[in-house]
């Protein structure tokens, strides 16, 4: 039996209990939603319906043909009920809203592959009856509070953290070349365990969704994207690469965005008026997948050396790769800050840690 890793999103997930709304759990396939699910609320009653399956969504779909009180006994009566791949049925929403106003017994949670459908169906009818908590990849801190001397690093992390480097130096170049996704973070044959993730569920439920009507194209604007992490994005010129149209491009980046495979960074300035002006970098959101694309698994030792050196001991430089509800922005590597990303709420504070930050836009 796999080991539960603990998440962080555990206590969001708890709290988010104890509200008595509605939860919506976001993220990628195989990032371990069901799994966090299922740790959380062992020891409860639970129905989990798959709507991925033919036979689930007929039982959902019989349940919203009665009244709730008597849907829920039909269902069982759990203490909550688990609705996975929900953005699969486009009446859910509007069938666990007449249940959330009518008071039933269950909690209920939604859980989701991808924001393109299932918040844009939440958004008018589940206001205000929601939580919304999003699931990414293992974070840094998630990996390494696995191995054994992650207590000694934790004791000293007030005095010595430097002392740890050869303990992260490892860890760090592995999230690195493989990502975060569970399976592949306990798996010995990482490269042939990514590659089956992006075959299997990456290619696979982006050309299922009725908005892609050119699988090859939309493969090569992965690879492109692949090749081109962190740079500038052009819309025009992966355009003209890809002998499509900008509007083409844009759909496929907003539908990628959505299912969270990757991300836009806009440009950072104290003057959020000058940001409209500027360009936005494109990265992946698990840096494994963007390798897998491209079959790249490899990195040089040297440049494990010197992110170990600027962040030793400071793990919340992996977190901020993922912060729902924070703006997130890139410096200008002019100035020569140390870290590129950075919350606008985090600004000010961040300036007075920093030497030579003066100047900044």
């Amino acid at each position: 039996m796999q080991t539960y890793i603990p998440r962080l999103a555990e206590k969001n997930l708890h709290d988010g209990l104890k509200s008595g709304k509605i939860i919506i759990l976001l993220g990628a396939r195989q990032v371990g939603k069901t799994t966090l699910l299922k740790h959380t609320l062992k020891g409860e009653s639970t129905l989990f319906l798959n709507l991925d399956t033919q036979v689930d969504r007929e039982k959902l779909l019989k349940a919203a043909a009665i009244t709730p009180s008597e849907a829920i006994r039909n269902l069982g009566s759990p203490e909550t009920i688990v609705i996975d791949e929900a953005q699969r049925l486009p009446e859910v929403s509007r069938i666990v809203k007449g249940w959330f106003d009518y008071e039933v017994s269950s909690r209920i949670i939604l859980s989701g592959s991808s924001s393109l459908d299932l918040l844009d169906q939440s958004a008018e009818s589940l206001t205000g009856r929601n939580v919304k908590i999003h699931l990414p990849p293992l974070l840094f801190e998630e990996m390494v509070r696995t191995q054994n001397w992650f207590p000694l690093f934790e004791a000293a992390r007030q005095t010595d953290t430097h002392a740890f480097s050869d303990q992260f130096s490892p860890h760090l170049l592995s999230a690195m070349v493989y990502g975060g996704y569970p399976d592949v973070f306990t798996n010995d044959d990482k490269p042939s365990k990514l590659t089956s993730l992006v075959t299997d569920y990456l290619l696979k439920d982006i050309l299922q969704i009725s908005l892609v009507k050119n699988p090859e194209l939309i493969q090569k604007l992965l690879t492109l994207l692949a090749y081109q992490t962190g740079s500038i994005i052009s819309t025009n010129e992966l355009a003209n690469n890809l002998l499509t149209s900008r509007a083409t491009i844009e759909k496929y980046l907003d539908l990628l965005e959505k299912i969270y495979v990757v991300f836009r960074l806009p440009a950072f300035s104290s003057n959020p008026r000058k940001e409209i002006t500027k360009g936005h970098k494109m990265y992946f959101w698990d840096t494994g997948i963007r390798n897998a694309l491209i079959g790249e698994f490899s990195l040089n030792q040297s440049e494990v050396d010197l992110v170990i050196k600027e962040i030793t001991g400071e793990l919340k430089a992996f977190e901020i790769k993922w912060s729902p509800g924070k703006t997130t922005k890139a410096f200008t590597p002019k100035y020569h800050i140390p870290v590129n990303l950075i919350h606008r709420e985090n600004f000010i504070n961040y300036l007075l840690k920093t030497p030579n930050s003066a100047g900044i836009p």
